[in-house]
């Protein structure tokens, strides 16, 4: 019997070999064993009926390597990366959005949070002292912050992800424990890297130019050393201001080198080490007026001092082993680095005082700077172990995948000293009177002068003031069961089995407070297909995941952003973990000669035992885990080729969300009536539509539409505070024109029509991100 296993590699070898024309020589021969048969076989050919072959098609080499993807529809993903996924996409009983290269190529986006932040039914999030360390998601009204993998293992930190070595983008909606682990409430993101390979030899280097002082340069190369032994290697160097907001900017520099080397028939080696530091010049944005009004054309604030810096380092180690047809292992081992840091400026509506000497006896309104930062240093290693098995039980195929994991996490959190040394420029009013701040704006309202050079200050840093550490190892087991050619079930269970210990030091606390418990979750996945023919299916799915208290790293004793709650390690201890339960209907299409795959769900998600922030009322109430929310909705998508010179990706949500159940305890210790109210940070509706037309061999055009319905700030798993983040819709236009058979031009245009849209805000209304002003750039793609 062939395994899964061996025929998923067969199909892999077999995409890469027919993407990219014969060698001269196999050509040769395939065109000599044709006319020798032919002349060996003529007396027979002409006693029996003519034999017709179809033509031989020799197609173009296809600058396009990634091998997950449907043939000759390259917005069409056909399997996962993640071969725990031992069905194809279309066959899998749950909504996986994949977002491949050539996709993100044409869209224009680079980094993984513009990517991510135009996907349906995903939003951004800000944190607690703003948006600390790096990218932050939610995925269908849930945090996910630290639900980002790379090839199927967490990589965990709040650090700033880029696209240039990955292979495509999968988003996994709703529950996913049994394969994610801890947490995965609302979904996961998993990057699938570039790998090397010896099926082609390529090089190709690109630059860029645009607007807003864009400069990028590229190079993707992959060597055939020999026939089991390849290398390849990515490198990225770009800069550019935000734009309209100079001089905010950006500064990457990136290297992924992976080798892969075939040691036997049976066994394959690979290893790869990814390097990125970031340095950006942040923008924190606008802030909010009123409950509903962002604040228009605030100048560019960022301090010459202010920074916000990533430095990764990780290296990984697989091994692959086929053991026979139906047994194979799969074995990864990663270790890796990240150093984290901020310091940011942010922007404030106050009021002048009476005793301002710039406007003496007048409430004048102007914007006031507030400092954000911290800094953060993360170690990890993790090794994964899967073992596939396939076996004929009963009359019916059991695809069986049998994991085991380890995990050792440890983030170290801490602060920086901060001195202003600039005189300060107004008088604010306060609670306490009036109080010297620094403004941005003069006492006419104008925009004062050395902007940028204010507040003149002086950054050392400080200790830390959290030490967390979490060990887990996780079993898990599932088997796929075909019975026929209609029916198909997918079971799993996992468990996770962790020790967590956090040192936390609180604000005006001089002796650390001490956590450490351990506990073991447990989760489970059930999904059902049923093919109504060999086009469709329907399935139903229902899915559980849960998370612990104090699973963000980042927070210390910070419950509301999803830190510790509890004043003594004994109150974390009799804690429960967040539950979450989904269940998901669904059918999915391949039409146009599987070209084309069409998808549409309708789910719901509760989420119990939520941790909720109360303020010091945990003190008293000597309990945790008092909330429990809900969302539910659909979704819809359409993605690969319509025809052969037109492709799409669009996917769209329409969900609700509601609070079941809370403490009834806001801040500052009011009794609030939260039941039935929205959860923050959540977009009703959300679309995305990008088409590409092929209009001639030589030139493709095509346009992207973004959409979100308007949404309310707040803490995560929390009601919605009244400060509102508007709807908006933003269109984009590209363009790529084939010079010749190796240079290619991509012209990228971004918000043509210079919308002005939010992305996301602060609970307080303290600082809103601002959206991308119109940009362009012009990109000269060479292969040689």
């Amino acid at each position: 019997m062939t395994s899964p296993a061996s025929s998923r590699s067969a199909k892999l070898k077999l995409r890469n070999k027919t993407a990219f024309p014969f060698r001269k020589t196999a050509l040769a021969i395939c065109v000599q064993t044709v006319l020798l048969g032919a002349t060996a076989n003529n007396a027979i050919a002409q006693e029996s009926d003519a034999i017709v072959l179809d033509a031989l098609q020799i197609e173009e080499r296809t600058i396009d390597t990634n091998p997950y993807t449907e043939k000759s529809a390259p917005y069409k993903a056909k399997i996962s990366a993640d071969s725990r996924h031992v069905k194809e996409l279309a066959d899998t009983p749950q909504t996986i959005s994949v977002i491949t290269q050539t996709a993100i190529q044409d869209s224009g986006k680079t980094g993984l949070r513009d990517i991510l932040a135009a996907q349906p039914g995903i939003t951004l999030g800000t944190g607690e002292n703003g948006n600390a360390f790096g990218d932050r998601y939610i995925i269908r009204g849930h945090e996910a912050r630290s639900d980002v993998f790379v090839d199927g293992l967490r990589d965990p930190g709040m650090t700033t992800r880029e696209s240039f070595a990955l292979e495509q983008v999968e988003i996994t909606k709703g529950p996913s424990s049994t394969f994610a682990g801890r947490g995965s409430t609302g979904g996961a993101i998993n990057g699938v890297t570039k790998q090397a390979s010896t099926e082609y030899d390529f090089n190709k280097i690109s630059a860029g130019l645009g607007t807003d002082n864009f400069g990028e340069l590229t190079l993707d190369s992959n060597h055939k050393i020999n026939d089991d032994t390849a290398v390849r290697l990515n490198l990225l160097y770009s800069e550019k201001d935000v734009p309209d907001r100079d001089p905010a900017d950006q500064e990457r520099t990136g290297l992924a080198l992976s080798g892969s080397h075939q040691a036997t028939d049976k066994l394959k080696l690979t290893a790869d080490y990814y390097y990125l530091n970031a340095e950006d010049s942040p923008d924190l944005g606008s802030y909010h007026i009123t409950d509903s009004k962002v604040a228009n054309n605030i100048p560019s604030y960022v301090q010459d001092e202010d920074f916000l810096e990533s430095t990764v380092n990780v290296g990984t180690f697989r091994l692959n082993y086929e053991i026979n047809d139906a047994l194979r292992i799969e074995n990864s081992t990663r270790y890796g680095t990240t150093e984290n840091g901020y310091v940011t400026t942010g922007a404030f509506g106050a009021t002048r005082d009476i005793s301002d000497p710039v406007a003496p006896g007048a409430a004048t309104i102007t914007i006031e700077s507030r400092a954000h930062q911290g800094w953060q240093d993360v170690t990890y290693f993790a090794n994964q172990f899967n073992l596939f098995v396939d076996r004929e039980l009963a009359g019916n195929k059991h695809q069986f995948v049998f994991g085991a994991e380890y995990s050792d996490i440890g983030v170290i959190n801490g602060t920086y000293n901060v001195t202003n040394n600039g005189a300060t420029n107004c008088i604010v009013a306060s609670q306490g009177g009036g109080s010297p701040n620094y403004c941005i704006l003069d006492g006419n309202g104008k925009e004062i002068n050395n902007l940028n050079g204010l507040l003149e200050r002086d950054i050392t840093k400080a200790a830390k003031d959290s030490d967390y550490s979490i060990k887990t190892i996780s079993l898990s087991a599932m088997d796929t069961i075909t019975f026929n050619d209609h029916w198909s079930l997918f079971l799993g269970i996992r468990a996770d089995r962790f020790d967590y210990d956090n040192s936390v030091l609180s604000y005006g606390a001089t002796v650390p407070t001490k956590f450490s418990y351990s506990d073991t979750l447990w989760n489970g996945h059930i999904g059902t297909v049923y093919n109504i023919n060999k086009q469709g299916n329907v399935y139903l799915t229902y899915s559980t995941s849960s998370n612990i208290n104090g699973g963000e790293s980042d927070l210390g004793g910070n419950c509301g952003y999803g830190g510790l709650c509890g004043s003594d390690n004994l109150q974390v201890e009799n804690s429960k973990p967040e539950k979450t339960k989904s269940v998901e209907l669904g059918t999915k299409w391949n039409v146009l000669n599987n070209k084309l795959l069409l998808t549409a769900a309708i789910f719901r998600t509760v989420k119990d035992d939520v941790m909720e922030s109360v303020g010091d009322a945990y003190s008293s109430i000597g309990t945790l885990n008092t909330g429990k929310n809900q969302v539910e909705g659909i979704e819809v998508s359409a993605v690969g080729n319509i025809t052969k010179a037109l492709s799409v990706q669009f996917g769209a949500t329409m969900m609700e969300s509601e609070i079941l159940k809370s403490s009834a305890i806001g801040r500052g210790g009011d009794l609030v009536d939260y039941k039935n109210k929205p959860l923050s940070n959540f977009a009703d509706d959300s679309v995305y539509l990008q088409l590409r037309y092929q209009a001639t061999p030589k030139f493709a055009f095509g346009s992207i539409a973004t959409y979100s319905s308007n949404m309310f700030v707040g803490q995560p798993d929390s009601p919605a505070d009244d400060y509102e983040i508007p709807s908006y819709t933003v269109y984009d236009i590209f363009a790529s024109y084939d010079i010749n058979k190796k240079l290619k031009a991509s012209l990228n245009i971004s918000n043509i029509t210079d919308e002005d849209y939010y992305l996301a805000g602060y609970r307080n209304g303290g600082f809103t991100y601002i959206g991308d002003a119109r940009n362009a750039q012009l990109t000269l793609a060479y292969e040689f």
